[in-house]
Formats: C-alpha cells, sequence, structure tokens
C-alpha cells in the first residue's frame, strides 16, 4: 500500500506544534507530536527570526524523537492581518477535437489566475476554485471529462504579504528545514474540522488563537470568505493583567482556571484569591468581575466576526452554525457567547478522523491547525482542490538540539 511522511508546522504567537505523520491511502499515523513555547512571534508575524528557529527546532526536535525519524519538508500554517482575499473568475476554451475537458485546461485557468495583477509587495497564497461553469452551466464541482467549449471558473484567492512569507522561509530554514508549502491556517483548520455537510449548508469557522483569530466560510462545499483579525487570546490575557495589576502569567492562569465568555455561563460565583505583587497583599475577586473583564473583549471579538459576516454577504447563508476552535475556544462559556451574538448554533470543533498512533495528544482545538497541515496536504490531494505557490529553498544541515517541554502547559 502507497504511502508517503508529511510534516505539519504550526506558527503560533503563543507555541510551535509539529506533527509527523504517516499518510497511507486511507489512514492517518500520527507518529511523532511536538510542542514548544513560542516567542519570536507577534499576531501570526515573525518579530525574531532567531528565536522562532529555536522554537521550530525544539518543537521538531521533540517531534521527530517520538517518531523515530527525521524530515526535511514542512507544510507551513501562515496567518496574520497581512492575509487578504479576493474572488476572481476567468475562462478558458476547450481547443480538443472531441471538446472534453481534461486535468490539463483546469491548470490553464490557474496559470491564468496567476498573470492577474497584484501589489508588488503581495503573493498568492492559494487559488482555490468555488465554483465551475461549462459552457455557462454553473454549479460544478468536478468538470473533468464532461464536454464543453468554454470553461470559466470563480476563484477564491488568498494573497499574503511577502516579507511575511520570507520571514517565515528564513526561520525555517535556519531550523534547518524547507518550506513544502504554505496554509492559510484557516483552510488547515477546517480541513481538521469541519463536516462535508456543514460545508454544503453553510458554516462559520472561528480559530481563536494567542495572537490572532482566523475565520472562514463555507457555502455549498467551497470557502467563500477568508479573514486574519488581530483580536484573540493574548488581548483577552493582557485585560486581566492590566485590570487586575498582576503578572502574565498568572492572569493567563485565571483566565484558563477560573473564566467565563459570558456571564450566563457561570455555574458558581466564588472568590478566587490573587496573590499580591511587591507592596500589594493578597486580594479575593468574585468569578462574574474576572468573567466582566472577559466577556468586553470577547464580545468585541465576536462583534468584528459579525461585521465581516454582514460585508462578505454570507451572513442569510450560515445554516449549519458556527464552530469555534483554536486554544480560545477552551474558554468557558465560549459556545454560549458565540450563539448570543451571532444568533446561530455553535459547537467546539476538535480535530476529526486523524487515524491511530498518537491522534489522541492532537484530539483538541488547540491543535487544529497543524491537524489539518497533514490532514488535506500536501499538493492537490485535498477535496477542497486548493493549489499553492511554492517557494524554492536550499537544504541546510538537521538542528541536533533537543529540549524537553513537559511544564509547558502548565505554564500557558
Amino acid at each position: 500500500m502507497k504511502k508517503n511522511i508529511i510534516a505539519g508546522l504550526d506558527l503560533g504567537t503563543t507555541k510551535v506544534c509539529a506533527v509527523i505523520a504517516e499518510k497511507t491511502e486511507n489512514s492517518i499515523n500520527i507518529l511523532g507530536f511536538g510542542v514548544a513555547p513560542s516567542e519570536g512571534l507577534n499576531r501570526g508575524l515573525v518579530a525574531n527570526i532567531s528565536k522562532t528557529a529555536e522554537a521550530i527546532t525544539e518543537a521538531m526536535n521533540i517531534a521527530s524523537n517520538r517518531a523515530g525519524l527525521t524530515v526535511k519538508e514542512l507544510n507551513v500554517g501562515v496567518a496574520g492581518e497581512h492575509i487578504t482575499s479576493l474572488r476572481h473568475r476567468n475562462y478558458v476554451t476547450i481547443n480538443n477535437p472531441e471538446h472534453e475537458i481534461a486535468a490539463s485546461d483546469l491548470e490553464r485557468l490557474k496559470s491564468d489566475v496567476l498573470t492577474i495583477r497584484i501589489p508588488s509587495d503581495r503573493q498568492i497564497l492559494h487559488i482555490i476554485p468555488e465554483e465551475y461553469f461549462v459552457d455557462y452551466q454553473g454549479g460544478i464541482d468536478d468538470p473533468i471529462g464532461m464536454s464543453g467549449q468554454r470553461l470559466e471558473a470563480v476563484n477564491h484567492v488568498v494573497l499574503a504579504s511577502v516579507p511575511a512569507i520570507q520571514n517565515i522561509k528564513k526561520s525555517v530554514e535556519r531550523a534547518g528545514y524547507i518550506v513544502k508549502d504554505y496554509i492559510l491556517q484557516p483552510v488547515a483548520s477546517s480541513l481538521s474540522v469541519l463536516e462535508d455537510n456543514e460545508k454544503d449548508l453553510g458554516i462559520l469557522l472561528i480559530d481563536i488563537g494567542g495572537g490572532t483569530t482566523d475565520i472562514a466560510i463555507y457555502h455549498k462545499k467551497a470557502i467563500k470568505h477568508t479573514k486574519v483579525i488581530g483580536v484573540a487570546g493574548n488581548q483577552v490575557t493582557n485585560d486581566i493583567r492590566e485590570t487586575l495589576g498582576i503578572v502574565t502569567t498568572d492572569a493567563e492562569k485565571l483566565k484558563k482556571e477560573y473564566g467565563y465568555a459570558i456571564e450566563t455561563a457561570i455555574v458558581k460565583d466564588e472568590d478566587i484569591f490573587i496573590k499580591g505583587v511587591g507592596a500589594r497583599g493578597n486580594i479575593k475577586i468574585p468569578v462574574t468581575l474576572l468573567t466582566q473583564i472577559i466577556s468586553v473583549r470577547m464580545r468585541e471579538l465576536f462583534s468584528l466576526i459579525e461585521n465581516e459576516l454582514r460585508n462578505s454577504g454570507f451572513k442569510n447563508k450560515i445554516k449549519a452554525g458556527v464552530v469555534l476552535t483554536g486554544g480560545g475556544s477552551l474558554l468557558k462559556g465560549c459556545t454560549e457567547l458565540a450563539e448570543d451574538v451571532f444568533g446561530l448554533p455553535a459547537r467546539i470543533g476538535v480535530p476529526l478522523e486523524l487515524g491511530s498512533g498518537l491522534s489522541n495528544e492532537v484530539e483538541s482545538p488547540e491543535f487544529a491547525t497543524v491537524a489539518g497541515l497533514i490532514k488535506g496536504i500536501p499538493g492537490k490531494s485535498s477535496s477542497e482542490g486548493f493549489t499553492t505557490v511554492k517557494t524554492t529553498s536550499k537544504k541546510i544541515d538537521f538542528g541536533k538540539a533537543f529540549k524537553k517541554v513537559q511544564d509547558f502547559f502548565e505554564k500557558l
């Protein structure tokens, strides 16, 4: 049975996640998984190449050690407010004698999209077909084999900042690896947490990370809109820190252990003991006060997404509701707040159908992106049919440093 090794790398603001998997024709076997603290990124952008490279090396070495093998090429997730998207429509004529559409005709469509004029500081990250038309007949998912004289496509085109992509590339290469493909994070997350029926009916995916929140809208099984918003979990933690005058680690701990996104979700309004800093003594606050601090920022985030949903024109086409994923979705009461703001049913999305091996270790919303990087990638194996623009790079020796991060999650 044919199989291949795939490695995914999720560069997050708070942590770097790496997964090595063996993909066969029927399943995915998770061989190795590694996590390292991230200090080199800010809101999805590389702010320090050296620190980012160190985190990549650490996470990849942990994953490689557990898998018992090393890899060179990585599928890397991309996020950040530099991400934009547009819809583009183009067509080609079918010139062969039988007028039968072949795969080469789809490639001609994609090649034509690559010639569109974009700013010099932007590059095309993905060309994702939404719908095909054959002789003006629409609603076609796969036109190969059909007969016609005109093949037309509506594409969702994702653009990224050239400097942002170059900084990711430099960080990965400094760690000793090669970027095989750049994958937009909400696209990767959707591959791991969304069901086909949800994509058909219309679904809003919200991936809440540490530095950014990624959204993706699907309708009729095709991606229709993507957006990256610079409000996420770290802003919530910072609000707690500033309001209560405590250090960041304590604020993060309070958020995870006692915080709620909305007051109606509170199970018990107990007092929380907060350790004093410096000359200030210890204090107690009720859970309701902590929740009020959190809910202001979370409601702001969901309101921004609500506006984006309306502006996209797909508000009334989201029939399957909202799926929340990413580490920020683990905040208690998140689904209740989403239902209140969007007026739609909401659920938490966890990676689906990962198969055997260490899959239980990545069955959590915070690993949705890295799970998607190995599930639907590489190349054109994804049912979404998207393509990525590859960047060639020179091989660099594999880093040998190995650091344990057993207490990492306790620090978050």
